[in-house]
């Protein structure tokens, strides 16, 4: 029978792969929208010792499905002192356990019913009225599209075997010695590492060996070389971040790479006692079953998944007491001659322990409001075009976003029903000068970006420059945050005419100054004049409320005027 390519093959295996990958996008998404932000404060709780770790890394990746955002979670909340080195290397053999449960639930065998729960749960989305229910149908979309995606994959892949010059090539993919395994692992791991996707490499290599494209043992090979692959997007992703960032790849790196070097001379025995383990999961993966009257093979998924789960949990049992031993090397062999770069987008002071009580609540709120200032002051470095600012402007922007969200959401949990009202106008008045603080840093973060996309020639440049000067000087009056008598004022007024005379200078320059740049030098005037304003803001909510705690008897009126107090800030 004719096989038209493009209709039976390449539409279903390009739609089916893409849908598949959608879904697996759709379902992380949707759970790390509900509980990402509950499952890092969790992780920060158990993670302390390396037991703990290897639980608290399988349970969290299980949940939410992407050991990326793991691996990211991690290297965060060691940046900010939360999780030790030690654990924190036992967190990532967990979520390599992790992530293998969302491959055993890719092998059910659901076909095409995917396709009517993910219409069920698009329209819930859809017509969904909060964020909660359309988290939680975004993620059963995803977990249904899935289904479909593989069930796609595998009818587009069956046509396959009735092509002789398809079959002769994949024919040659066989693991059926040491020779011909390595070549399969090393094929996976290079399309693994190509599209950055292990849990995408395995579903195609379920959908090759369901539609009997693949021997079954082939597929299982093609599944270990895809937990090789999946190493060089730790490392690639690693390569713009800190020593401890490198670490936490190089770890990742380390476990799969003995691993697999162990399990290969392994294989042939393994495959043995994975057929005997097939038993009680229907039987043996290499016989046909007859579907529709064409033959298909809906144990292999069962047996890749298997498989891979098998070889994540050796590889920890295997590595585990050695985690000392990685701890140690990787401090030599992940270390970098450039400092580590400050991750603004983790809390340091945050911690559950500090929200239990006011007295050391509103100090953790109000240095961590002062990290944010300081990293907004990284703004005007990017300008500057020091060194030792951040590289990309987008991503700094993106990490104080997040850490302004967990600052706002740590001081709203402060109110409770039963609350004085000085502590309760304490935490307003906490929450009004966050948001101005965030005004002010979007204000810091449009200069960084306008500055950086607009070139500017030599009497543009000494404009920018001298408004560079006078906004990081305006920002002396509140940061750091615990200074009790600050050395410049925070008025705007008094700045103001020095803003009208570089507005001046900017329209005399004339010829001189390209138009496209005075209207970008322009905008940079109306960025900082807002900046001034909000400085003057910030240290006036400060002087509103005093910043003191009160004692839980002083529930009565407020305490208009106090001075802020010095909050003494870590080290």
């Amino acid at each position: 029978m004719q096989v038209d390519i493009f209709t039976q093959v390449i539409v279903p295996v390009i739609g089916g792969l893409g849908i598949f990958m959608l879904g697996l996008e759709f379902m992380s998404n949707g759970i790390q929208s509900l509980a990402v932000n509950k499952m890092r404060a969790f992780l920060g709780q158990v993670a302390g010792t390396p037991v703990k770790g290897v639980m608290a890394g399988t349970f969290i990746t299980g949940i939410i499905q992407s050991s990326t955002a793991m691996t990211v979670m991690v290297v965060g909340l060691v940046n900010a002192g939360v999780v030790g080195l030690r654990p924190a290397i036992s967190v990532i053999m967990g979520a390599n356990i992790g992530t293998t449960l969302g491959n055993g639930l890719i092998a059910l065998p659901l076909g095409p019913l995917g396709l009517l729960l993910a219409g069920i749960f698009a329209l819930v989305y859809i017509f969904a009225k909060t964020d909660k229910v359309k988290s939680i149908a975004l993620a059963c979309m995803g977990f249904a599209l899935i289904f479909y995606g593989l069930n796609l994959m595998t009818g587009g892949l069956r046509p396959l075997r009735s092509m002789p010059e398809v079959m002769s090539v994949i024919s040659s993919l066989r693991a059926d010695n040491y020779l011909g395994l390595i070549y399969c692992v090393l094929i996976a791991a290079g399309i693994t590492a190509m599209i950055h996707s292990s849990s995408a490499t395995i579903g195609i290599v379920m959908g090759l060996g369901a539609a009997g494209v693949l021997d079954w043992k082939t597929a299982v090979a093609f599944s270990l070389g895809a937990d090789l692959g999946t190493t060089v997007t730790s490392w690639l992703a690693s390569l713009n971040l800190s020593k401890n960032a490198k670490r936490a790849a190089y770890a990742h790196i380390s476990f799969n790479i003995i691993g697999v070097m162990i399990t290969i001379p392994l294989f042939f025995v393994s495959m043995n006692v994975l057929t005997w383990v097939m038993q009680w999961f229907g039987g043996d993966p290499g016989v046909p079953v007859m579907v529709n009257g064409k033959e298909t093979f809906p144990l292999v998924p069962v047996a890749v998944g298997l498989y891979s789960t098998f070889f994540n949990i050796f590889n920890t049992v295997l590595l585990f007491p050695f985690v000392g031993v990685f701890e140690r090397v990787l401090m030599k062999v992940g270390a970098s001659a450039i400092d580590d770069v400050e991750d603004y987008s983790q809390p340091k002071f945050l911690t559950p322990a500090a929200a239990k009580e006011p007295a050391t609540a509103v100090p953790a709120v109000l240095r961590e409001t002062g990290r944010y200032l300081e990293a907004s002051l990284k703004f005007l470095d990017i300008a500057r075009g020091k060194p030792d600012a951040p590289d990309k402007v987008e991503e700094h922007y993106a990490a104080m976003d997040v850490l302004n969200r967990e600052i706002r959401g740590y001081t709203a949990g402060l109110f409770k029903a039963d609350l004085p009202y000085a502590r309760a106008d304490l935490v307003a008045s906490l929450i009004e000068e966050e948001d101005f603080t965030a005004s002010l840093g979007e204000a810091l973060y449009q200069i960084a970006r306008r500055v950086e996309r607009q070139p500017f020639g030599p009497a543009g440049r000494a404009l920018v420059d001298t408004m560079l000067d006078q906004v990081a000087d305006a920002m002396r009056a509140v940061v750091p945050i615990d200074q009790v008598s600050p050395p410049v004022m925070a008025a705007a007024a008094p700045r103001l005419p020095e803003l009208a005379e570089l507005r001046a200078q900017a329209l005399r320059l004339g010829a001189d100054l390209p138009w496209v740049e005075r209207g970008a030098i322009l905008a940079l005037l109306g960025s900082a004049e807002r900046a001034y304003f909000l400085i003057e803001r910030i240290d006036a909510e400060r002087r509103s409320v005093s910043r003191a705690v009160p004692a839980p008897a002083e529930a009565g009126a407020p305490q208009p005027g106090a001075l802020v107090p010095a909050v003494q800030t870590a080290g």
